[in-house]
């Protein structure tokens, strides 16, 4: 008997993400063009997708085209080309919100699979049930149902697939029905043209009598005069105090969903399709989230009872987000599925380049962030989990041979990094693990108050994860953020003494000359020439070999 295996839903902005999440372990993807698809940002020409449909199929995986807005009356005229064209690209799957679409096309193209959008609000075995009956092959659920109520919607409905979200932005509202943004910035959230308002940062102003508003500063000689607090209807009495510091406050900002350490959950009651949210992000996003659940899925499969999400979680950080949570997995929200301070994307890791060709002798990568000599470059491979670590003392530009101390990603330059400079590693098998769409990596430099943000944001989430609070912890974490926050310093510094030309991370990177030519690094050189290929030093690895630190 064959078993059940849960499909791995990765988003698709344009053909170039879409061939990056595939590449990178997605079993399918979900795309569409700007008119009809809730993301008027969506870069996909008609041409594209069809080419992007048939790359998944020569893949052997699944693409599935969205219709899933709300249609008004000046809409409708297109829906006849519209599914004239769908008919021709020939997707696995048309993922619809509104019953008048659902309906219009089971009559019209009764032959292609319909997939019931998160926009419809399916949050109960009956909604799953009445779908199933309307001809629904697939149920995308809320992001609002819990575990405990999908593992019933499961248990009740066995013959329709299930999908669910397990990762990325969370919306403020319910599933999407939101009109902040129609207010504040006259876009439609429901007609794929959301303004994001819940991430804006919202400051207290004073009215005065004489109609003139100012900016009611609060500072370190007024802020005990002065306490805010809100009065629902219903509860009088009740006073709950609503806070701000100095540069606003982020009141409607969640976190970004993060299932991972309870996959298992999800995988183990056959949820069908595992969703990562975010056609408007990055192709860096794509590949390393992609990659991430793709190990995360199959090593479950693999051995259930040995799976920690330890592992997966670690390349998920690498990834901006805006701290991670699980939402409403476990029924309700919690104070740590919102960030109040920040609302930023952060990481500890970005976007080097992506390799665009890869020739005889060398890789040629596009630079997609700034690059500076004594750079160390991690080559994240589609095929492969392990990663090479490559230093670079400076880099050749492959349009004419130039050499160059530094590189600006906003220019787009092409660079040469030739299989020469990778001294440890066999050229055959370098060759094969990094084809063309291999994404680059290397360590960010942030300030005081990101790495504090970064701490804060994995205490919380280890918190909600384990169910065990630490007030006091959490009070350190939150008052450290908030100090270095009103500190307002711009001096960056990096995890690691990985970037530049002096010092060294120990890991024995190919091409460091400080690692393999140093005599404070021969303890940990013995400990890797022993070792297979690539294989490097871990983290507890180089402190017991007393590697030297930043």
């Amino acid at each position: 008997m064959t078993q059940h295996r849960s499909e791995l839903l990765m988003p698709a902005g344009n053909l170039r993400k879409l061939k990056m999440a595939i590449l990178y372990g997605a079993d399918a993807v979900y795309l569409g063009t700007p008119d009809m698809s809730l993301r008027t940002k969506s870069e996909f020409s008609l041409e594209e997708v069809i080419e992007g449909v048939e790359f998944c199929h020569a893949h052997g995986r699944r693409a599935y085209l969205t219709l899933n807005l709300f249609l008004h009356n000046k809409d409708i005229p297109k829906l006849d080309e519209y599914i004239e064209t769908v008919r021709r690209v020939k997707p696995d799957g048309l993922i619809i919100a509104d019953p008048g679409v659902f309906q219009y096309v089971r009559e019209h193209a009764p032959e292609i699979p319909l997939h019931i959008s998160t926009q419809s609000n399916v949050c109960s075995w009956m909604t799953v049930k009445f779908w199933q009956g309307q001809g629904a092959d697939l149920c995308v659920l809320a992001r609002e149902v819990s575990f405990a109520e999908l593992t019933e919607i499961r248990e009740k409905c066995p013959d329709i697939k299930l999908e669910a979200f397990v990762h990325g932005a969370m919306c403020m509202t319910y599933s999407g029905r939101c009109l902040l943004s129609n207010f504040m910035a006259e876009r439609g959230a429901n007609q794929g043209n959301c303004a994001n308002s819940c991430r804006w940062n919202y400051t207290l102003k004073m009215r005065l009598k004489d109609g003139t508003v100012e900016e009611l500063e609060i500072n370190d000689t007024n802020k005990d005069m002065f306490e805010f607090l809100l009065e629902e209807g219903c509860r009088p009495g009740e006073l709950m105090p609503i806070e701000e510091d100095a540069r606003g406050s982020y009141i409607l900002n969640s976190r970004d969903l993060c299932i991972m350490p309870k996959l298992n959950d999800y995988l183990s009651i056959g949820v069908d399709s595992l969703k990562v949210e975010g056609r408007g992000k990055s192709e860096y996003y794509c590949a390393i989230v992609a990659r991430a659940y793709r190990m995360a899925i199959d090593d479950y499969y693999a051995d259930p009872e040995g799976w920690n999400p330890k592992p997966y979680m670690r390349e998920l950080e690498a990834v901006g987000n805006r701290g991670y949570t699980l939402a409403f997995h476990d029924g309700r929200l919690t104070n740590y599925a919102h960030d109040y301070e920040h609302t930023a994307a952060l990481a500890q890791w970005e976007y080097a380049g992506v390799v665009t060709e890869v020739t005889e002798d060398a890789f040629l990568v596009q630079v997609k962030n700034k690059l500076g000599a004594g750079e160390v470059l991690e080559f994240v491979s589609p095929i492969a989990r392990e990663t090479v670590l490559l230093r670079m003392y400076d880099f050749e530009r492959a349009a004419d041979g130039e050499r160059l101390e530094m590189v600006q990603g906003s220019t787009q330059t092409v660079i040469r990094i030739p299989f020469s400079l990778f001294d440890h590693e066999d050229l055959d098998e370098l060759r094969a693990r990094f084809p063309a769409f291999t994404v680059l990596r290397k360590e960010r430099a942030l300030n005081e108050e990101q790495w504090n943000r970064i701490r804060f944001d994995k205490l919380t989430q280890g918190m909600e994860v384990s169910g065990r609070g630490d007030p006091a912890a959490y009070a350190r974490r939150r008052d450290a953020l908030a100090a270095s926050i009103a500190q307002d310093s711009n001096e960056k510094r990096f995890k690691t003494n990985r970037v530049g030309t002096e010092g060294c991370c120990g890991k024995g990177c190919n091409g460091c000359m400080i690692f393999w030519q140093d005599d404070q690094y021969g303890q940990a050189r013995e400990v890797l020439l022993r070792r297979k290929q690539g294989e490097q030093l871990s983290r507890v690895e180089a402190r017991t070999l007393k590697i030297p630190s930043a």
